[in-house]
C-alpha cells in the first residue's frame, strides 16, 4: 500500500471520529476495504494496531480528567479479552465474505439503534 494524501486523510478522520467516541475504527474499515480493496481481516488487524495509541492516549487523558469509573475496568478488561480470544477462534473458521457480511450487519444494526435512540438528558 502506497502511502497517499488519502491515506493520511482517512487516518485523521478515523482518529478524529474515534476521538469524539463514533466509532473511528469503522470509518478506517470501510476506508480501507472498499476504497483500497483491502481484505477485510488485513483491515481489521491494521485497525487493531491503529487502535493501540488511540486507546493508550484516551486512558491517559481520562485518567487526568478523573473519568474512569474503576467499577467497571476490571469487568470491561477481562470482557475485551475473552471477546478477543472468542473473536480470533471463530476467524479461524469463517471464510471472508462472511466476515464482511457480519460486519455490514452489524454496522447497519448500530447504525438504526443509533438514530432511533432517545437522546438521554444529563
Amino acid at each position: 500500500m502506497n502511502f497517499s494524501l488519502w491515506n493520511l486523510l482517512a487516518v485523521i478522520v478515523s482518529a478524529a471520529v474515534g476521538a469524539m467516541g463514533l466509532g473511528g475504527g469503522s470509518v478506517l474499515i470501510l476506508y480501507l476495504t472498499l476504497i483500497l480493496n483491502m481484505q477485510q481481516v488485513q483491515a481489521q488487524g491494521i485497525n487493531l494496531l491503529f487502535f493501540l495509541p488511540c486507546a493508550i492516549t484516551a486512558v491517559v487523558v481520562y485518567k487526568k480528567r478523573n473519568l474512569l469509573n474503576k467499577q467497571y475496568l476490571l469487568p470491561l478488561i477481562f470482557g475485551g479479552f475473552v471477546g478477543v480470544g472468542g473473536g480470533m477462534v471463530l476467524l479461524q473458521f469463517l471464510d471472508t465474505r462472511y466476515i464482511r457480511w457480519i460486519f455490514a450487519v452489524f454496522l447497519l444494526t448500530l447504525g438504526i439503534i443509533t438514530f432511533f435512540q432517545k437522546e438521554k438528558k444529563e
